[in-house]
């Protein structure tokens, strides 16, 4: 494989990214759970489309060039969707909306609100790459620290090795468990062992 290049997401990588978030998603357990089984994979990658190209108009969208890995930022002052975008998420979710976390994020904290790569791309090292690239670009935009939330164990040891810590991890009895992480980016860099300038 050749050099791996990550950039900030133009407006017409975002259908591309959709797609690929839509097939790194299709079995993960929390999606499976807010969205209904009707139509399931167009609500996926229509829900995504949604997503992308609102993080792009209010934070940090990266993809590899060939678009088979995307992750996207949001800062702690994003302001709520519009409308529209309220109107068309709702409908996507359904009857399963009341299943959607509604907790508020810290006001001082970016968002890592979603990164999937493609499975035929997966374990190329692109997830730990798109990390780094995102989290050198909003340290220039001045984030201290970073929040997620994930439903997948190996996506826990993925995050850790790039410097977040687990702050709770909850199992419903209904839907899938959850871990919520943190990390200052001053740790992140440190553990890599890297320059961010």
């Amino acid at each position: 494989m050749g050099v791996l290049l990550v950039r900030c997401a133009a407006a017409t990588d975002l259908d591309a990214g959709a797609e690929t978030l839509a097939e790194a998603f299709e079995n993960y357990a929390w999606t499976r759970h807010v969205l209904p089984e009707d139509d399931y994979e167009e609500r996926l990658r229509a829900l995504q489309l949604l997503y992308l190209r609102y993080a792009q108009e209010q934070g940090v969208v990266a993809v590899t060039d060939a678009c088979d890995g995307v992750i996207a930022l949001l800062p702690p002052d994003a302001p709520e969707p519009d409308d529209d975008m309220v109107e068309q998420i709702v409908a996507l979710h359904g009857d399963r909306l009341d299943r959607l976390d509604q907790t508020p994020s810290p006001a001082d904290a970016w968002r890592l609100e979603t990164l999937g790569v493609r499975p035929a791309s997966q374990g190329r090292g692109i997830a730990a790459a798109l990390l780094e690239f995102a989290l050198a670009a909003i340290a220039e935009r001045g984030a201290r620290e970073v929040r997620l939330e994930t439903s997948d164990p190996r996506n826990v040891r993925l995050y850790e090795r790039h410097g977040f810590r687990v702050m709770s991890h909850s199992e419903p009895a209904e839907g899938p468990q959850i871990w919520q992480m943190s990390a200052a980016l001053d740790t992140c860099r440190e553990d890599r062992g890297a320059h961010i300038p």
